[in-house]
Order: structure tokens, then C-alpha cells, then sequence
């Protein structure tokens, strides 16, 4: 049985497979703590746009309120994205 944290986390990797429809990646493939842009996933920007809509549906959070720093941190990795969205939901 997983822990809170690892839940979260598995639930973002698959959450980012089914809405950018990576369909060659899976949930053993993402590492947490890799970079999902540039040299981890490899994500781009249109990616970027549509996880963050899949999260905002998902679990009801806004993003558009962070400014563009916080956002690139907190979308950094499977693990900075889960830390963001269980701070959002205390």
C-alpha cells in the first residue's frame, strides 16, 4: 500500500499519460524527481498548457493565480507538482 505522497504522485503520472496520450510512457518510466521539461520528459509548452488544464479539472485548482516562477517550480517534477496540489488542498 502506497502512502499519501506516493498516491498523489502515482495518480499525477497517470494523469499526465492520459492527457498528453503518451501512450509509449509508463507509470515505471517517470521518475518523481526528474524534470518533466527539456531534459526529463521532454513536455513543451503546448504540454505544459494541457497538464495544467487536466489538474485544474482534476483537482480543482487554480494556477493562474501563481505568478510564472512559482509555476515553472512547481511544475518541475512529479514530486514539486504533488507537493503543489497538497498544499492547495489544506
Amino acid at each position: 500500500m502506497q502512502d499519501p505522497k506516493q498516491q498523489l504522485e502515482t495518480e499525477i503520472k497517470l494523469l499526465i499519460i492520459e492527457s498528453l496520450a503518451l501512450e509509449d510512457i509508463e507509470v515505471e518510466d517517470i521518475n518523481s524527481q526528474s524534470a518533466l521539461f527539456n531534459d526529463g520528459l521532454e513536455l513543451d509548452s503546448i504540454d505544459a498548457l494541457e497538464l495544467g488544464v487536466a489538474i485544474k479539472n482534476k483537482y480543482k485548482i487554480s494556477i493562474k493565480d501563481e505568478n510564472e516562477e512559482d509555476i515553472q517550480k512547481h511544475f518541475f517534477s512529479v514530486a514539486s507538482l504533488a507537493a503543489f496540489i497538497q498544499s492547495k488542498q489544506t
